[in-house]
This record gives structure tokens, C-alpha cells and sequence, in this order.
């Protein structure tokens, strides 16, 4: 029990008490954390303890979770494919730091703030749900502020006016610098260009002699979504192929004469892919179940035309749309097939590039194909497979010449077309290349 003249006195010695604590524990944490000094003020030179206390808790504890991002409506989870970092590593904001593989396209996840990365909870090939902590980050600057953080810094001391002397002192060496810098300017350091990160190669058997040596690679989630969508095709569609072969010399000689002043006029670079798109969109008209798909027990034609072109990757095969092709000239078709192609073999593909397609055209002839039957890409009814131009011997108005000749197959749905269909729309395609004169009437 505290006597009356002690309770009388304990708030005085309290407070006191008080006082001299925050002094001492403003002071050691001022050494241990010089930005804390921002919040000292004329009237009082002492940092708050309270102030100070939360700033310090603040910049250490603020952290920012990273979590598998949205993907599409249809995916809800991927492989972790790689991280650009490390934990204890620095990184900025909208620096990449994940890459997630999904079955159809790579998704970059991006740092939402700048700081060091503290934790890492998945590793490669880990399978990765929507939603999910991928890592975290703890806020904070960059290695250069973080190592002026970690300087001691000089003590601070009860009166303000103690530190200037030190302040005055150390004034001619910093001026000293100053004029040693100037009079020999140091190079500027340069950050060495990182190398575009390369897709892993597919394992090849070396084939040594009398070698039994195996080598076993898990699939990739495209690889895998393919083998999938391949085999669903398979077992869903009627499957039956049709076969023609078409001269390719005028549309040949077109290119020959128009492609130059196209390059130099438009920029594009004049191919096959625009005059074939075009003259499927024409042919579509007369038979639209070519265009056309099944669900359920209905049939669905389409007043419009989106073509699915079939683009090879390092991953696998891909299929991008362009869209409303009905609507587009032939260069505008070629400049959208470049631009999808090129997003494609750089990986830059987004879901929506990938989302649709009522119609595919895959040239295998650009790898040397001869002949080949292409798969029908579900739920679509129809593909279109293009082949190498080949010089070969054929007969025109009794006479044996040689002309560029190209195999064209069209794989179709047969529960939807009918052959008399099939082979009359591959029919119209023949003759709209063979005179490409007849696509301007359309």
C-alpha cells in the first residue's frame, strides 16, 4: 500500500520517468534508422517515440501478397512455369516476377509494388489455383536506399546545436570530393541488357552407338490440352477429308508483279494466306455450313467469319483468330495474319486472340508438306490444309506442261455437310485461286 505523500507524487515521477525513456529510445532509434529524422520538429528535437515506434514498425512489416491472378472464365488454374526472382531479391513495380503456363496461354504475373522479395510458396511445375498466395513482397526501396539505411548514423545528441560543429568539419572533405569528381568525371555505370529468357528445348535422343539410355519429359499444359482436343475430335466429329490440286501459276504471277510496290506502298508483305482467306469467305457463302457448328441439336450459321490460322511454336500448335474476315481486303487479312503469327511465336498471345474461330486454315507447305489430312478444330465443321507448290508435269488443252501445283485438302464434319458440299466448296476455292481476277466480283 503506497502512502499518501508517494500517491501525491507518483504522476510527477511518472511522467518524468517517461520523459527520459522516450529521450533514450528516440535516440538509439534514431541510429538505427536515420529516415526516422523526417519526423522531428523545431519544437521539439526529440523524435516522438510514438512516431517514431509506428514509422519503424511500418517500414518494416508493410508487406503486399501476390496472388494468381484472373485467368478466363474457363481456366482456374495453371503450372508455375518459372520466377524471375529470388527471395531477399529486389523488385519494382510492374517488374515481371511469375510466369504461369495455362493450356492455353503463358500468363505474367506482375509485382504489384516495389520491394524485396520475402517469401515464394510454389515451386516450378507447382500446379497454381486462381486466388492463391504466390509470394510475397515487403515493401520498401531499392538496394541503393536500403544500404544508406543500413549506415550508422552519427549520434544524436540532446542539444540540436552540438552537431553542427561535426556538420562543419566534415564540410571541406565533402567539398574536396566534389572537386575530385569534377575535375575527372567517372563513367556513367551501364546496366548490362539481359538475354530474352528461351523457351526450353524439346529433349533430342542423342542416338549414341549401342545406347539404351531413356529420357523422359513431363508435358507441358498446351502440349497436353492438345493431345486432349485432338482426341476430342476425333471421338465427337464424323471426320471424312477431300482432295483437289490447283495451279498456282496466276496467283503466283500476281505476287511476282504486285509485291514489291505493296511492300513499299502498304508495308505488307503480299503471301497466300489473304487470297486463300478470302476466296474460303467467298466460297462460305453458297455452302454456310461450312461455317457453321452444332450444338446441342441445333444448327448455328454465322453472317460473319472468323478464321482460326494455325501457327507452329516452340510449344506446340496454336491457332489465333482474325476476326470479320468477311469484312477485310486481302492485305488487311495478311497484315492481321503477320501480326497474330508474330504474337504467337513471341508468346504474347492473349485468351482473347485465342477465344472463337469458326473456320481454320493451316499451310503446312511452309515446313515442305506434300500432302496431308488436317484435324477438324472442334467445334468447328471444317479446316482448310494448304501444301508445298511443286513443279510437276500436267495436262492443259492436250498438252503436257509444267505448272506450280499445290494439294489442297478440306477435313469436314460430316454429321453437318454432306460431300456434294465439301467437294464443291474445295471446287469454288480451286477456281477463285486459279483466277484471282474472279475474287473482285464478289
Amino acid at each position: 500500500m503506497l502512502s499518501r505523500s508517494t500517491r501525491r507524487f507518483a504522476p510527477k515521477i511518472l511522467q518524468s520517468a517517461s520523459r527520459n525513456f522516450s529521450k533514450q529510445t528516440s535516440t538509439r532509434l534514431l541510429r538505427q534508422n536515420p529516415a526516422a529524422s523526417i519526423l522531428q520538429t523545431p519544437s521539439s528535437p526529440h523524435v516522438s517515440f510514438q512516431k517514431l515506434t509506428n514509422f519503424t514498425l511500418a517500414q518494416r512489416w508493410a508487406s503486399t501478397s501476390v496472388k494468381v491472378p484472373q485467368m478466363a472464365e474457363s481456366l482456374t488454374e495453371g503450372s508455375l512455369k518459372e520466377f524471375t526472382k529470388a527471395v531477399g531479391d529486389f523488385i519494382e513495380q510492374d517488374e515481371l516476377l511469375a510466369t504461369i503456363e495455362t493450356d492455353k496461354i503463358d500468363i505474367e504475373v506482375i509485382a504489384p509494388v516495389s520491394g524485396t522479395v520475402s517469401k515464394l510458396n510454389f515451386k516450378p511445375e507447382d500446379t497454381v489455383t486462381v486466388g492463391e498466395e504466390l509470394a510475397t513482397i515487403e515493401e520498401g526501396e531499392g538496394s541503393a536506399s536500403k544500404s544508406e539505411a543500413e549506415t550508422p548514423a552519427p549520434a544524436a545528441s540532446e542539444n540540436t546545436a552540438d552537431a553542427a560543429p561535426a556538420k562543419e568539419e566534415a564540410k571541406p572533405a565533402a567539398e574536396a570530393k566534389k572537386e575530385k569528381a569534377a575535375s575527372k568525371p567517372s563513367p556513367t555505370p551501364t546496366k548490362p541488357a539481359s538475354k530474352p529468357k528461351e523457351e526450353p528445348k524439346m529433349a533430342k535422343p542423342s542416338f549414341t552407338s549401342f545406347s539404351r539410355n531413356e529420357t523422359r519429359v513431363k508435358m507441358n499444359r498446351m502440349r497436353m490440352r492438345i493431345a486432349e482436343r485432338l482426341k476430342e475430335s476425333q471421338n465427337t466429329a464424323a471426320s471424312l477429308t477431300t482432295f483437289n490440286e490447283v495451279d498456282m501459276s496466276s496467283l503466283l504471277e500476281m505476287r511476282k508483279l504486285y509485291k514489291d510496290e505493296i511492300i513499299k506502298s502498304q508495308g505488307v508483305k503480299f503471301g497466300f494466306m489473304g487470297l486463300f482467306s478470302k476466296a474460303c469467305v467467298i466460297a462460305a457463302k453458297e455452302f454456310p455450313g461450312v461455317n457453321g457448328a452444332i450444338e446441342g441439336d441445333q444448327i448455328v450459321y454465322r453472317d460473319y467469319v472468323d478464321i482460326s490460322v494455325a501457327v507452329a511454336t516452340p510449344k506446340g500448335l496454336v491457332t489465333p483468330v482474325i476476326r470479320n474476315v468477311e469484312s477485310l481486303s486481302v492485305l488487311e487479312i495478311e497484315q492481321e495474319i503477320v501480326n497474330m503469327s508474330k504474337k504467337a511465336r513471341d508468346g504474347k498471345l492473349t485468351l482473347e486472340d485465342m477465344t472463337g474461330g469458326t473456320f481454320t486454315i493451316s499451310n503446312g507447305g511452309v515446313f515442305g508438306s506434300l500432302f496431308g489430312t488436317p484435324i477438324i478444330n472442334t467445334p468447328q465443321t471444317a479446316v482448310l490444309g494448304l501444301h508445298g507448290v511443286k513443279e510437276k508435269p500436267v495436262s492443259i488443252n492436250g498438252q503436257i506442261v509444267s505448272r506450280p501445283m499445290m494439294y489442297l485438302a478440306l477435313t469436314y464434319d460430316h454429321r453437318l455437310l454432306d460431300g456434294r458440299e465439301a467437294v464443291t466448296f474445295l471446287k469454288n476455292v480451286k477456281e477463285l485461286i486459279e483466277d484471282p481476277r474472279k475474287m473482285t466480283l464478289f
